[in-house]
């Protein structure tokens, strides 16, 4: 569901902006979540047993161990960096078809369904590549795929040979990578240190969704939404690949039985 419903979302959007304009996207978002604020009310029960309140400081002191952690700070920057830094150009992608590559409005949700279908790819493929391989390693070769195509995507940008083709293909591509190393990274991140798992994922989205918010601000600098978008990508994946080598240097195989 994580994956078909950004998937089926760009459609879903182009199809009410063109029949009914852009505001009835967020008639329709304000309307699901009302349904999905019913839903929760009504059909789901609280599955945990109270066992007293919530120690702040006890929360602190968790986030302190993991924000002083080499090992999950790389993991964290590189899972963010090598999956949501792709929001950065999902956020310029109706300024690249439209304006630059002259397509019809209708036509970029499904260049950027093909995406998502491309992240369904790569989770799959993880599914079946992690108990062959080494999931660091996994993680890091799936990240450097990331960088070779988004790098396909900047050679283009700079060259001024875009094509749909070489847009949607290099970032499917790109999709591919990040759909392989997200559950690898993740599964890293939360085991670094096992008597905080629950702080460790918390802390892992969030980073999760800074990178992500931070990679599609920088799509407002230029006048060219092509060439920022394959740059911000490839600095996105050096700095995950940097971020992983240093998680790997620092993790401490001891650290799961502090």
């Amino acid at each position: 569901m994580v994956v078909i419903g950004p998937a089926a979302a760009p459609l879903l959007g182009g199809a009410l902006a063109t029949a009914f304009g852009w505001r009835s996207i967020f008639f329709l978002l304000a309307g699901l979540g009302a349904i999905n604020l019913l839903f929760n009310w009504l059909l789901l029960s609280e599955t945990n047993r109270p066992t007293g309140s919530a120690h702040v400081g006890a929360l602190a002191h968790n986030y302190g161990r993991l924000l002083r952690s080499p090992a999950f700070l790389g993991y964290a920057l590189g899972g963010g960096c090598a999956t949501t830094s792709m929001y950065g150009f999902l956020a310029a992608s109706p300024f690249i078809f439209t304006h630059q590559l002259g397509r019809p409005d209708y036509e970029v949700g499904i260049y950027l369904a093909i995406q998502f279908v491309g992240i369904w790819v790569g989770s799959m493929a993880a599914a079946r590549l992690i108990p062959k391989f080494a999931i660091d390693r996994l993680m890091v070769g799936a990240n450097l795929a990331s960088v070779v195509a988004a790098l396909v995507f900047l050679v283009a940008a700079l060259s001024g040979h875009l094509s749909v083709l070489l847009v949607v293909g290099s970032m499917f591509f790109f999709a591919v990578g990040a759909g392989i190393a997200s559950p690898a990274a993740l599964g890293q991140a939360i085991s670094v240190n096992p008597a905080v798992i629950g702080s460790a994922s918390g802390l892992y989205g969030f980073s999760q969704m800074g990178v992500g918010a931070v990679c599609t601000a920088i799509m407002s600098f230029g006048d060219n939404p092509a060439l920022t978008s394959s740059i911000v990508l490839v600095a996105a994946g050096l700095i995950a690949q940097a971020s992983f080598w240093i998680a790997v240097r620092f993790r401490d195989p001891q650290t799961c039985a502090d």
